[in-house]
């Protein structure tokens, strides 16, 4: 018989919950374009209408590896988001203007 997670998770030391919960939050700082869909619970079809596109044009999308940045900025911003281009440098961090949307304002964050 199946246990429940949250009854495993009790029985765990708190430095292993500790550890469970860093390591949850790293993987959701990273992931394909379709496990990003399928966290914000949206389907292919659904955001193929909100795109005004076909959904097999999604399902293309998704197993991309190289697309024009508006594409993908439209293709997070259907999914509720907004799309950053930054620079990670040893001595900091650098928000790529050139392909911010005419108004935004650049940044920069130093470490």
């Amino acid at each position: 018989m199946a246990k429940k997670f949250s009854k495993l998770r009790a029985s765990m030391t708190a430095d292993a919950q500790a550890k469970a919960q860093a390591k949850a939050q790293a993987m959701l700082q990273e992931m394909p374009l379709q496990e990003l869909r399928l966290a914000r619970g949206l389907s292919q079809q659904t955001l193929a209408e909100v795109l005004q596109v076909q959904q097999p044009a999604i399902a293309k999308m998704e197993k991309r590896t190289d697309m024009y940045l508006s594409t993908l900025r439209n293709h997070i911003r259907a999914m509720g988001g907004e799309l950053d281009i930054i620079a990670r440098f040893p001595d900091g961090e650098v928000r790529i203007q050139n392909f911010a949307e005419p108004g935004e304002k650049p940044w920069t964050h130093s470490a």
